[in-house]
């Protein structure tokens, strides 16, 4: 009887190794974003998605770990009882850009009302006003809480007129000014604070290992 348990328990951690084999050799053959769709057609049960690691905006030491993996490598994070593995599928440089902002509501104020408060927001700045300070008193959305900074963003991140008048001018760091978007109300006063600055970002599989039964 002893015999029969240790070789049905030896057959079944046997294959539980061959299924972690199999599994990690399916994930080692992933090359492309295509590759990954063949995956989990063939791996049902697994569950993942592709994420996208930005090295300026994610700071977590696991960031940190991945921003250090070549294309095509992986490791894996023991979320008890399973493995997560993450593996790296494309690494790129994006061109990123940093503005703060006043954004003043076009259906709240009238135009006089918004030009007169743009007007004063930038004779306070080239007085010496903190940016900062200004956005805080002045602007109309959530923004004023970080001082009216939109983070680094590109093309596709925002309105696309905002971008365009922003990005297609040739305005230095520390310049300011205006930005109409009549269409939905929307009216800024602009501070550039950072130059275009090519940011990496990597393209990971993120994929939890199925429990074996």
């Amino acid at each position: 009887m002893i015999k029969v348990l240790l070789s049905a328990t030896l057959f079944l951690f046997t294959s539980i190794l061959v299924a972690q084999d199999n599994f990690e050799k399916s994930l080692d053959s992933i090359q492309t974003l295509d590759d990954v769709n063949l995956f989990f057609k063939k791996n049902k049960t697994a569950k993942g998605k592709v994420i996208v690691f930005n090295e300026e905006k994610h700071k977590t030491k696991m960031a940190v770990d991945i921003f250090k993996m070549g294309v095509g490598s992986k490791k894996y994070f023991k979320d008890s009882p399973q493995k997560t593995y993450y593996k790296v599928i494309e690494k790129y440089e994006v061109p990123y850009y940093r503005v703060s902002c006043v954004y003043l509501d076009g259906n709240k104020k009238s135009m006089e009302e918004i030009n007169a408060i743009r007007k004063n927001v930038i004779s306070k700045y080239n007085q010496g006003y903190r940016f900062t300070d200004l956005a805080k008193r002045y602007s109309m959305n959530n923004t004023a809480k970080q001082g009216g900074d939109l983070g680094w963003f590109t093309y596709g991140d925002l309105h696309p007129e905002f971008e365009k008048q922003v990005l297609e001018a040739t305005y230095a760091v520390n310049d300011v000014f205006t930005v109409d978007i009549p269409e939905i109300q929307a009216y800024y006063v602009v501070l550039m604070t950072q130059g275009k600055k090519l940011i990496e970002e990597a393209k990971v599989l993120k994929v939890t290992e199925p429990r074996r039964r």
